[in-house]
């Protein structure tokens, strides 16, 4: 990961920024698209589905925080596909930018946390210099930047505070139109303690470093359009 502290230009340090993240992001959506592709094939198929395949997907459904999954609910399916889905890059640099000041926040630099994420098990991460008395928190230490990237992803595609960006995608995904972050954006009022203001500001910076431009279209099966798979 490039020292972005190095970068005295505030342009070069953004390039960089953006340079080093987006694989990431990029990298970790394709693997999520890979597994709704699964799923979905599964799902279709479920009068076929050995004992094997459905311990994997009730092992899934846990990882996704889906109590009670019942393998024969439509309802529970179309839960789980709304949690097995992309986040739009555009909104993962930008909240990564700015939850990290351009990764040169403490928590970035000593614990690879871009997101934010807090933990409450002590020794779990960074304890933040202005934690209130009495509070118990830490600003969650991860092993690498991708690791960051993970947990924020499924953050997002799990957590019941995100249950209406889930909503958002799911209506978008169902009308053929495209998953941006600028949409999706809206569903994180929860996110920050300050709210709408928060949301704006993610959507400022979307729109004033053009990120927008990285959402892509995806096809229902997983894929993205104009990519073609041999039999």
């Amino acid at each position: 990961m490039p020292d972005f502290a190095l970068f005295e230009d505030t342009d070069a340090r953004k390039d960089a920024f953006f340079g080093y993240f987006l694989p990431l992001v990029e990298m970790r959506n394709e693997e999520i698209l890979e597994l709704r592709a699964d799923l979905l094939r599964l799902r279709d198929n479920i009068s076929e589905l050995s004992g094997r395949q459905q311990r994997q997907i009730n092992r899934l459904a846990e990882d996704y925080e889906i109590a009670g999954f019942d393998i024969n609910e439509p309802g529970d399916w179309d839960t789980l596909l709304r949690r097995v889905d992309v986040v739009p890059p555009s909104l993962a640099l930008a909240q990564a930018a700015k939850e990290s000041g351009w990764g040169l926040s403490r928590f970035a630099q000593e614990g690879n946390n871009f997101f934010g994420h807090w933990c409450y098990v002590e020794g779990c991460g960074l304890v933040p210099e202005s934690r209130p008395a009495g509070a118990r928190h830490e600003v969650a230490a991860f092993d690498s930047p991708e690791q960051s990237v993970e947990r924020y992803i499924r953050n997002l595609n799990s957590h019941d505070a995100y249950r209406d960006l889930r909503a958002m995608r799911s209506r978008l995904r169902a009308n053929e139109e495209l998953i941006t972050g600028l949409e999706l954006s809206e569903g994180l009022l929860r996110y920050s303690q300050r709210g709408q203001a928060y949301i704006r500001e993610l959507q400022s910076m979307i729109r004033f470093n053009e990120l927008d431009e990285l959402d892509e279209p995806v096809m229902e099966e997983g894929l993205p359009l104009g990519t073609h798979t041999t039999p």
